[in-house]
């Protein structure tokens, strides 16, 4: 879950917006990490912000 905030902020840090992604999947499965959690990003922003998460060492899991 951190994973997912330092990449909201630096994504947000760029003037990417981005949405997270079953976020309150963790109800549904009683926070065993089962369910992945996404970011969305508009299409005319995914090259740049795979380029931002890339360069600062998060995987896309694409």
């Amino acid at each position: 879950m951190t994973v997912i905030a330092f990449a909201q902020a630096l994504l947000e840090g760029e003037d990417i917006a981005c949405f997270a992604m079953d976020v309150n999947m963790s109800v549904l499965e009683g926070g065993i990490g089962i369910f992945p959690r996404r970011l969305m990003v508009h299409p005319d922003n995914h090259g740049a912000a795979e380029r931002v998460l890339l360069d600062n060492g998060i995987p896309l899991g694409l």
